[in-house]
């Protein structure tokens, strides 16, 4: 059985969206992204946002248009070719599964630092279990999440702007080699601008969640542009103000900052808050990334890209177990092996990949609604999307990627020729 059941309104969709993209990268991400772009980190956050915004328009328009699960992977199916989707849904499967085991780490190194990888890898089997539960259980935890986070840290935020003392000034800041977060293979110089763009965009990209729950989305042509313009919204707002904070508030401590959100707030217990609104912000992006991973998978063994069972769907709870299990396998890995600030690098370079798939989709799809609506006779096709969006989205994603960490963009390279071959020899069989 590989039916899934639409049980997703706008506000859940929203909630999993916001869940997604208020995690761990709201926490993590300005200590390597302040080190490698300096007083320019303004200008890092402005291009990743330009980024951002351009992936959700071209995710949406194409969400408009096939409305089902799997996001870019059936979108380059439906509009280029069957191996270019494969790119996007290999690629979003390596890079948020790299996302999730980042993830799990920076929540677990919130809580436990001597057993991060452990407990990270605990929580994953956690949530997957969660998911495994059905949609609404995974759309209930992360509402909550996302309602008790967003409180502690605008309370974060009004007490930065009253100038109220840092974790700093009272003795509370957790501090870490500047070294831990450091991310090796960078460009100097003014690129490093561009490089840090790149490590910010992986707190941007959960808007993708929404698009891979297409399937469980009630009347996704209204539902779903709607989700993914309101999330992304509130996100881009949020992380600006987080942004300021962080920078003009920590100052030179931000680089050895092990927790610069709470780092911002010198008061003992609000501190404290903080470090647990890290972790459960962690967790509902991880239940999300999870969720998401699970349904691209469930797409691609749909069309044998991948190994039949993975598509199978539980009757009683309505959700793909055997793609649910094996991410969450894969994740754990991921967590034991590799360290965090490399597998935030190695996400991004897949992440921005996959989006390059949507933008070259949108392209593709403006010009085919083109050509349909000339035909004589022919019913105007509603296409909303100016054609810049995709080209603009396409240039820019691909100047991320070259100016990521090398090692991280080479091991991506490869791993996606491995997935060739492996599609390949699949479709042998």
């Amino acid at each position: 059985m590989t039916a899934l059941a639409r049980r997703i309104g706008i506000p859940g969709a929203i909630m999993i969206g916001l869940g997604s993209m208020i995690g761990a990268g709201l926490f993590f991400v300005w200590v390597p992204a302040s080190q490698l772009a300096g007083e320019w980190l303004w200008l890092a956050l402005l291009l990743a946002a330009a980024v951002a915004t351009l992936n959700a328009m071209s995710t949406a328009q194409l969400a408009m248009r096939h409305p089902v699960s799997g996001g870019a992977y059936a979108y380059g199916r439906a509009e280029v070719s069957p191996a270019v989707g494969f790119v996007a849904g290999w690629m979003f499967l390596t890079g948020k599964t790299a996302s999730a085991g980042a993830i799990a780490l920076i929540a677990a190194r919130h809580v436990w630092p001597e057993a991060a990888p452990w407990l990270a890898a605990a929580l994953i089997v956690v949530l997957a279990v969660v998911n495994m539960s059905g949609i609404r259980s995974t759309v209930r935890v992360t509402t909550v999440i996302v309602t008790i986070v967003l409180a502690l840290v605008v309370t974060a935020l009004v007490w930065s702007a009253l100038g109220l003392p840092t974790a700093s000034d009272t003795g509370l800041a957790i501090t870490a080699p500047v070294e831990a977060n450091r991310v090796d293979g960078v460009l100097d110089g003014p690129l490093g601008v561009l490089t840090a763009a790149g490590l910010l965009f992986f707190a941007f990209a959960g808007y993708a969640r929404m698009a891979t729950l297409g399937e469980e989305v009630r009347d996704p042509v209204r539902t779903l542009p709607r989700a993914i313009g309101a999330g992304l919204a509130v996100v881009l707002v949020l992380y600006a103000l987080v942004g300021w904070a962080t920078t003009t508030r920590l100052g030179d401590a931000l680089a050895s900052s092990a927790a610069p959100v709470a780092d911002l707030v010198g008061l003992g217990w609000l501190h404290i808050a903080l470090l647990g609104a890290a972790a459960l912000a962690s967790v509902g992006s991880l239940t999300g990334i999870l969720a998401g991973l699970s349904r691209t998978g469930l797409a691609m063994a749909r069309h044998r890209d991948l190994p039949g069972p993975l598509s199978f769907v539980w009757p009683v709870t309505k959700a793909p177990v055997v793609a649910e299990a094996v991410t969450a396998a894969v994740a754990v890995a991921g967590v034991l092996l590799l360290p965090v600030a490399q597998l935030v690098a190695f996400s991004s370079t897949c992440v921005l990949t996959y989006y390059a798939v949507a933008h070259v989709s949108a392209i593709r799809g403006a010009r085919r609604t083109a050509e349909a609506s000339a035909e004589p006779g022919a019913r105007p096709v509603r296409w909303w999307l100016p054609r810049w969006v995709p080209m603009a989205g396409l240039a820019l994603c691909a100047t991320l990627v070259a100016t990521l960490p090398w090692p991280g963009v080479v091991a991506a390279a490869a791993w996606l020729a491995l997935g060739l071959c492996v599609r390949a020899l699949l479709r042998r069989a």
